[in-house]
């Protein structure tokens, strides 16, 4: 019989008229790294916030035996001090405080009414080493990249002695090289012993990694699959999750015809708004057609975010230049209003921060960025705003009971369909889509594709801009490849393979380094 550290039987859990959790048994063996998959709304994340304590013993049913003991956690800290931490997918750093702080936040060194800085950054030095963190622990959060970040929290996690480390999307923020090394990091811990929880819909990653994986659908226990023993692709995986088979990942798109140019930029360079010296876009210039779906592929730090975010109404970014054309016409937009009012949409990746009020009805949501379709007089028409919803809910599949429900209690699929509801509602032209699949499952993934293919079907232009080459290369007509705020290449979809795309990133970067040398 297999060493567990952790079972968890029968496991309940009841939110008014939904049953996030049926009976749901978990088992995860000492020194192993399980994964735990499904898709948005299966469950997965409920399940990890009752082990942690986050929905406290009394709130489900069913028991959690961790070390041979049953545990009846109240709150998180009682979980941490078992060696149970989780992290979360959006992270928990306090941007102004420095990597040292925000270590022991909660946690502090010191006596009571006395922090000891000197132990606090020596510790925190201590476990920086473990993850590989060179950075001085004394640097502000906001001054260190995403990667990094996440590298912060895993040290964090084991500054509290962790002995279960419980991941949520670990690498959903990440480049393909920053996501391999944090991968790698979680095998060699696993050599030294600790046990991992790792939750992601990246199933290759999850193949790589894992030891065991199980299977969550509709709050139940499908199944676990071991490595070793039972079948571990990624067709496997995902029929095991979804329930029915995926023959093609990117949906067709056929009959569309490209049209004339919709957008073109021309010579577009953006400076940061706070190290104002520093040029986060330089020179850019590219063009979209209507029925086109242009990819922008970059790695970490490579402009794509800073590039699309200037070109909507300068909301970010200072000392802009350059010329951009809607439609053959020059125009100067300088807020997002002017941007929407000139058919212009952006679709933020981070729906949770800036995209939706979480704390608003879907209804609400929906209408934001076309308040006048909904307002006589300059009175909303809650009737009319309800009925809008309705519309966008049936025509996205959005699940959900209603559209009177706020957004946060969505599915993080279910959201990216809400924001995408509230831009198709403004009826855009042109729309650009940053990470418009970001930390969502297979099968939303491919409802938000067949989303793009009805939006470019009707004549729309859609630039997307995503972190997964398979998914750039999968949608796009064209694409464009970006490094260090340039475009470093284009290729048409006959042309382009993952091997082109990153020679070409990795040509600019080495003739980059040598440059330095001479």
């Amino acid at each position: 019989m297999a060493d567990n550290i952790l079972e968890m039987r029968g496991i309940t859990k009841q939110f008014i008229a939904t049953r996030a959790l049926d009976n749901v048994n978990f088992s995860v063996k000492r020194g192993s790294i399980h994964a735990l998959v499904g898709e948005n709304g299966a469950g997965k994340s409920t399940l990890m916030k009752v082990l942690s304590g986050l929905w406290p013993y009394g709130t489900y049913e069913g028991d959690i035996v961790y070390e041979g003991e049953v545990c009846k956690f109240s709150n998180i800290k009682d979980s941490e001090s078992k060696g149970i931490v989780i992290i979360h997918q959006e992270l928990a750093l306090v941007p102004y405080m420095s990597i040292g702080e925000n270590m022991f936040l909660g946690n502090e060194r010191g006596r009571r009414f006395a922090i000891d800085w000197e132990k606090t950054h020596a510790e925190a030095t201590k476990y920086l080493k473990m993850v590989g963190l060179s950075d001085s622990s004394k640097t502000l959060i906001k001054d260190i990249g995403v990667g990094k970040q996440q590298l912060v929290e895993i040290a964090k996690a084991l500054a509290k002695n962790a002995r279960l480390m419980i991941l949520d999307e670990p690498t959903s923020s990440l480049n393909e090289e920053d996501s391999k090394a944090l991968l790698d990091m979680l095998l060699e811990f696993k050599k030294q012993g600790m046990t991992s929880i790792i939750i992601s819909h990246k199933i290759n990653e999850v193949a790589y990694v894992a030891d065991d994986i199980t299977v969550l659908r509709d709050g139940k226990t499908i199944e676990t699959l071991t490595k070793g023993v039972d079948d571990f692709s990624e067709d496997r995986i995902i029929r095991g999750m979804v329930g029915r088979e995926i023959e093609d990942r990117f949906p067709k798109r056929s009959g569309v015809k490209i049209g004339e140019m919709s957008l073109e930029v021309r010579d577009w360079s953006v400076y940061h708004p706070t190290y104002t010296d520093k040029k986060v876009v330089n020179n850019v210039s590219f063009n979209v057609h209507a029925g086109e779906v242009v990819g922008f592929y970059g790695l970490m730090g490579a402009g794509r975010t800073e590039l699309a975010m200037s070109l909507f109404g300068r909301s970010f970014g200072t000392n802009i230049s350059g010329h951009m054309s809607i439609h053959g016409k020059e125009v100067k937009l300088h807020s997002p209003r002017q941007a929407i009012d000139h058919g212009l949409a952006y679709v933020t990746e981070d729906r949770k921060g800036n995209g939706l009020i979480l704390t608003n009805p879907i209804s609400v949501n929906t209408t934001l960025a076309n308040l006048k379709g909904v307002t006589k007089h300059g009175v909303i028409d809650r009737d009319k705003e309800l009925l809008v919803a309705e519309e966008y809910k049936n025509k996205l599949r959005t699940k959900t009971p209603s559209v009177t429900l706020d957004v946060i209690t969505l599915s993080g699929g279910n959201m990216q369909k809400v924001l995408l509801s509230k831009w198709m509602y403004a009826n855009p032209d042109i729309l650009i889509l940053d990470e418009p699949t970001r930390g969502i499952d297979v099968g939303a993934k491919y409802e938000i594709y067949c989303i793009i293919n009805d939006l470019v079907a009707e004549g729309k232009s859609v630039i997307m801009i995503s972190s997964e080459l398979p998914e750039v290369l999968g949608m796009s007509d064209r694409i464009y490849v970006m490094n260090e705020g340039s475009i470093v290449g284009e290729f048409t979809q006959a042309e382009a393979s993952q091997e082109k795309i990153m020679a070409r990133i990795l040509a600019v970067d080495n003739a980059a380094k040598e440059s330095k040398k001479s």
